[in-house]
């Protein structure tokens, strides 16, 4: 049986914030944001190992106050961030030494620490039938499209997913994947973008509305709510 690794980018500025704080150290319930999220995969029986990807100069700050300090014994390493978060995750893939190419990896935002266990479950379950899946809920919204300040297009709402985090994937079609794009100057939107580039096929899987990216204040008031509730 193939083994689940976590690759983690906590790489962020989390400029939307305006806190001076990277987003991933703010606390939410006196706990770093990062610590909340890798406390998901720590506690997931089924996940091997644990990569976290940090800035160049927080990585000593990481190992102390998040990895040590709450003794995340599953990471394997830290891995400097590059400029971009495809770069970044670049990295961590690079530093995954003796992952095979049907091992899976689940990357997930580092800040998003409401992930529920199903949910990689299935994420999991899913590339390892199909090599690639992206955890997504479904628009509550009607999306338009527009140019110039005018509409343009009024997509299917029922066609219309919202990408969360983790995306799930082979390690040796996502490792392609971005080898591709780097030898071709090619910056995708996420992760299941650069399969799509390689024309490969990526499932969805039903996410949770709660698994939020925190990157705004306002946030980080739902989060606190989440957690109250």
């Amino acid at each position: 049986m193939s083994k689940i690794y976590a690759l983690v980018p906590a790489a962020g500025m989390g400029k939307r914030m305006g806190a001076g704080t990277n987003k991933q150290y703010l606390l939410l319930d006196g706990i770093p944001i990062l610590a909340h999220t890798l406390r998901v995969f720590q506690d997931a029986p089924f996940v091997d190992g644990i990569y976290v990807v940090s800035p160049q100069a927080e990585i000593p700050f990481c190992r102390a106050e998040v990895i040590d300090r709450f003794g995340f014994s599953k990471v394997r390493a830290i891995v400097p961030g590059g400029a971009e978060r495809q770069h970044s995750v670049a990295n961590g893939l690079k530093a995954m030494k003796g992952v095979t190419d049907e091992d899976l990896v689940l990357i997930h935002d580092g800040v998003r620490p409401f992930v529920p266990l199903q949910v990689l479950e299935a994420a999991a379950a899913a590339a390892r039938e199909t090599g690639s899946a992206v955890v997504a809920v479904p628009s509550k919204d009607t999306i338009k499209v527009a140019r110039g300040g005018l509409v343009i297009a009024t997509p299917p709402r029922e066609e219309l997913w919202l990408a969360q985090t983790p995306q799930a994937f082979r390690y040796g079609l996502i490792k392609r994947a971005h080898a591709q794009a780097e030898s071709e100057g090619f910056l995708g939107t996420d992760d299941s973008s650069l399969m799509e580039h390689l024309g490969l096929p990526v499932r969805v899987v039903m996410g949770d509305y709660r698994n939020i990216k925190i990157t705004t204040p306002e946030d980080m008031v739902l989060a606190e709510a989440f957690l109250k509730g």
